[in-house]
């Protein structure tokens, strides 16, 4: 692993003033800070692994539940054609009670 002391052991080893001391202190920082992203990083990678994993099952489900939402939309469909039809013959069986009432009254 990349570490600041194997790339700069003079400026870390033997630090002759304090703009070398600032220096070490610099690349120290520096050096957690890419450990820390790095670990940010990786976190954010399991976390989309998650994700990814969760929707492909989320896909899974969706695809086993489509063809009862197939049927569910053909039920749809036949009650709106069987409303039609019901209210045509709601219409048809006035007409004849109306009719049969103008009969009766001859």
């Amino acid at each position: 692993m990349f570490t600041v002391r194997r790339c700069w052991p003079v400026t870390i080893r033997f630090p002759q003033n304090s703009a070398d001391i600032a220096t070490c202190e610099d690349y120290r920082l520096l050096e957690n800070m890419n450990k820390l992203t790095s670990l940010k990083y990786m976190e954010m990678k399991d976390i989309s692994i998650n994700i990814s994993r969760n929707l492909q099952d989320l896909n899974n489900k969706y695809a086993s539940l489509q063809p009862y939402l197939d049927q569910i939309n053909q039920i749809e469909e036949q009650v709106g054609a069987l409303e039609q039809a019901a209210y045509k013959l709601d219409a048809y069986s006035k007409k004849l009670e109306a009719r049969f009432k103008k009969l009766e009254k001859r």
